[in-house]
């Protein structure tokens, strides 16, 4: 049980990772970019984006994270290694609070709006449209990316807690 239990701590760590990596890429260079370009061409990116992103290499990772870590945790919780469990239940946690529940309640709510936005003719008017998503929605995505760095953190320190023990 102590070998599952480590695989899939460390199959956990690499879908955090992924995660993190994913949210830590829109902060520092995706929505920067997008902020940088005429606004017309920014919203048809972010809705091309957002039906994208909707596929087989993202949600495993999206919707794995926190579930391969939890259970871990019960695996973990029970040989006996507390601290190792608790660790684990943290990062799900974080990740629920602070990537999943972002995720579900702010950021998808925001993409759905832009999917139903027709592009302004106008650059002032598409200019209007896009600060007003991409404002907020960056706001947020920063939320998600220390969330995920979290998530990660806990789960690296949960592996190094197993090593020790």
């Amino acid at each position: 049980m102590a070998s599952l239990a480590l695989a899939l701590t460390f199959v956990a760590l690499v879908l955090a990772g992924a995660m993190a990596g994913f949210f830590y890429a829109y902060s520092m260079s995706v929505m920067w970019a997008l902020d940088a370009v005429d606004p017309k061409a920014a919203i048809a990116s972010m809705q091309s984006i957002n039906i994208i992103v909707r596929n087989a290499i993202f949600f495993p990772a999206f919707f794995g994270t926190p579930v391969v870590a939890l259970i871990a945790a019960g695996l973990w919780r029970a040989q006996g290694l507390h601290d190792v469990a608790l660790l684990l239940a943290l990062a799900a946690i974080a990740y629920l609070v602070g990537t999943f529940l972002v995720t579900m309640v702010l950021n998808v709510p925001m993409n759905e709006r832009l999917a139903r936005t027709g592009i302004p003719t106008e650059i002032e008017a598409a200019r209007t449209v896009w600060e007003s998503y991409s404002i907020p929605w960056t706001l947020w995505n920063h939320i998600r990316t220390v969330s995920s760095v979290a998530t990660l953190g806990l789960i690296g320190w949960a592996l190094y807690a197993a090593g020790k023990a």
